[in-house]
């Protein structure tokens, strides 16, 4: 998600705010941040009069900047959803106006105090079908090399996601996750490390397993979605597939505070979600949504693969994300 729509005023938009009559929308960039803009900046543009800017990627370091430094230039910025736990707990967010946003028809799973959801997704093991001979069934694959050979990649960042892949993959059940066991995940991943090649943004993810640089990947549904549409001759195996969602946040002191809850109002609505799911392939948050979907495109989103599938723990995350992240970090450079 690091790649920034083309016409992103990032440089003017980090030096001002925007005005009254419009707001900023931040994002991760590439066919997400596309169909967030499709879906719901523009018919919200229409009906308010409001313009949306886009500004992107979404960057956790850049957020906090702007509030301690009480000059934010983002109004609406899309986060996965335990970092927004935790910055909910740290003073970084506004409250949801819910007398705007109506809450009717969310998914408490995925909206709270500081945040609405944005789209639910499973991380999914997904392959390129020319470079790759037979056909991996499951996380334990990712870590075969004699019977799989070929780079792997992986999310680079501190996340939910790869820790629990190879715990997995280890043998790990998927409901003796929690508490992560940090010292036999990164022992299994010691064994395909040099085999690794990072992602850092879901357009990156989908570039490499197109082009076969990496031949087996961890990439968000959505992603896999986006290249079948673009014909790419990609496998994907839903089995272990992981759950999780990222929503949709307004940082602690955002000039236009107003527009971003009547924002927040029609991307949670039904409609902006059935509209998102369709263009995306993830989940809608709004229980309402699917039944303004068509019925196809309902069978392959994420809730429709159930059989197998493990939601990550968001609060766990939340509450030692600082202490894993340390960890992580350090173990790249190695």
């Amino acid at each position: 998600m690091k790649l920034i729509l083309a016409g992103v005023l990032a440089g003017l938009l980090s030096a001002t705010a925007a005005k009254a009559d419009e707001m900023v929308f931040t994002s991760w960039g590439g066919t997400t941040q596309e169909a967030q803009t499709k879906s719901w900046a523009e018919p919200f543009a229409a009906s308010s009069g409001i313009k949306v800017l886009q500004d992107g990627p979404t960057d956790y370091g850049k957020l906090k900047a702007m509030v301690d430094a009480k000059n934010v230039t983002w109004d609406v910025v899309d986060v996965e959803m335990d970092f927004a736990i935790k910055a909910a707990k740290d003073g970084l967010l506004e409250p949801i106006d819910f007398t705007v946003v109506p809450k009717d028809g969310l998914d408490p799973r995925f909206s709270n105090e500081q945040a609405v959801g944005s789209f639910y997704y499973s991380f999914v093991l997904a392959w390129n079908k020319g470079a790759v001979s037979g056909e991996p069934a499951s996380w334990a694959d990712m870590f075969d090399t004699k019977k799989f050979p070929g780079k792997r990649t992986f999310y680079k960042w501190s996340a939910p996601g790869v820790i629990e892949i190879a715990l997995l993959a280890d043998g790990v059940p998927a409901d003796k996750l929690y508490p992560l066991d940090l010292d036999r995940a990164f022992k299994k991943l010691d064994t395909i490390k040099s085999d690794i090649v990072w992602w850092g943004g879901g357009a990156e993810s989908q570039q490499l397993i197109a082009s076969g640089e990496a031949v087996f990947g961890q990439l968000w549904n959505g992603r896999v979605f986006a290249l079948e549409k673009d014909g790419a001759d990609v496998g994907v195996s839903w089995n272990q597939n992981l759950t999780a969602a990222d929503v949709l946040v307004v940082p602690k002191g955002a000039k236009n505070k107003d527009s971003a809850m009547k924002f927040l109002a029609t991307a949670s609505s039904p409609t902006g979600q059935a509209k998102f799911a369709e263009a995306s392939g993830y989940a809608p948050i709004n229980t309402k949504a699917k039944a303004e979907m068509a019925a196809d495109v309902v069978k392959g989103l994420p809730d429709a693969h159930v059989d197998g599938q493990i939601n990550l723990d968001m609060n766990y995350w939340a509450e030692h994300r600082d202490e894993i992240a340390t960890r992580w970090y350090a173990w790249q450079t190695k």
